[in-house]
């Protein structure tokens, strides 16, 4: 049995897909994968007759006890949380059950969404709790995969509204530095792959590193390119994200994060050029990325 976590989520929903895809034949309700979710009705209709569904969080230790049992494999992945009064306590919150839920014994393989960085990331918000995450979770000897992708390309899917409308988009990112990109279909892909597979053992990082180095600058010309009119990019400061963060409801703590990470990423760079591509496992461009996903979110 394969529990799968934030599963209406843009990576949650995708590893669900291939999940079942696994199982085209298996009666409605038979296939071998239970949901924790909030809100089953989110779950599209199809999708809620073939899993098993455990309503609630996965950060409340029953909920999370209630859907691993006779469980071996678990897709992990905490969500944001920009009303959280604290970045280390949010993922603290999760990370704490899945660790007493490891020691029954039950779980055998995790497979977790994480971010690059280890070793290199300092005082970098989310993205240091989420390293620290992989630390805890490791400690418990399971055997575990921590998915490691840079920037999202779907983070820019919340600006499409502004290519459309102004023909440009904000990063607090140096505009002359290659960004490493990463598309979620990716990351959905790969952990499918790995919980579909019972063999693997021990621990890892697993990077998904798409094969552009593009820097943001040269993202703005990928779009212009496939929108066909000129998107241009502007930079903004760390503490004008922050600010943004705020008016739109983010607690002080959050968007002090999303400062800190975006600080850390333009003086560490591990986002940046030193990451290598991986095409086995993020073999998606960011032209077929626009292509795909945001042209029909900008033009649709």
């Amino acid at each position: 049995m394969i529990v799968v976590t934030a599963p209406t989520g843009q990576i949650g929903r995708k590893v669900l897909d291939h999940l079942l895809d696994a199982h085209p034949h298996a009666p409605k309700g038979a296939a071998p994968v239970r949901v924790i979710v909030r809100d089953p009705a989110r779950l599209p209709a199809a999708v809620r007759e073939r899993v098993e569904v455990v309503r609630g969080s996965h950060a409340d230790p029953a909920v999370l006890k209630e859907a691993c049992a006779g469980a071996d494999r678990l897709f992990w992945l905490v969500p944001p949380a920009p009303a959280a009064d604290s970045v280390e306590g949010h993922f603290r919150d999760f990370t704490e059950p899945l660790r007493e839920e490891i020691g029954r014994g039950a779980i055998e393989r995790v497979v977790n969404v994480s971010s690059l960085g280890r070793g290199v990331a300092k005082n970098a918000g989310q993205v240091s709790a989420s390293l620290s995450m992989d630390e805890a979770i490791e400690a418990t000897g399971v055997h575990y995969r921590a998915l490691c992708p840079p920037f999202l390309m779907e983070n820019l899917l919340g600006q499409a509204g502004s290519i459309r409308d102004a023909g440009v988009f904000y990063l607090a990112l140096a505009e002359d530095r290659v960004l490493r990109t990463c598309a979620t279909g990716d990351i959905a892909a790969t952990a499918a792959r790995l919980l579909l597979d019972g063999s693997w053992t021990g621990q890892g990082d697993v990077p998904l590193v798409g094969p552009d180095a593009l820097t943001p600058e040269g993202m703005a010309g990928v779009i212009s390119e496939v929108l066909g009119r000129t998107v241009r990019f502007r930079r903004t400061s760390s503490m004008e994200y922050k600010a943004t963060a705020l008016r739109f409801g983010a607690s002080e703590a959050s968007a002090q994060g999303l400062a800190d990470m975006t600080n850390a990423m333009n003086a560490q760079g591990f986002y940046g050029a030193a990451a290598p591509s991986t095409p086995e496992t993020a073999p998606a461009g960011f032209r077929q990325w626009c292509e795909e996903v945001l042209r029909p979110a900008v033009l649709g």
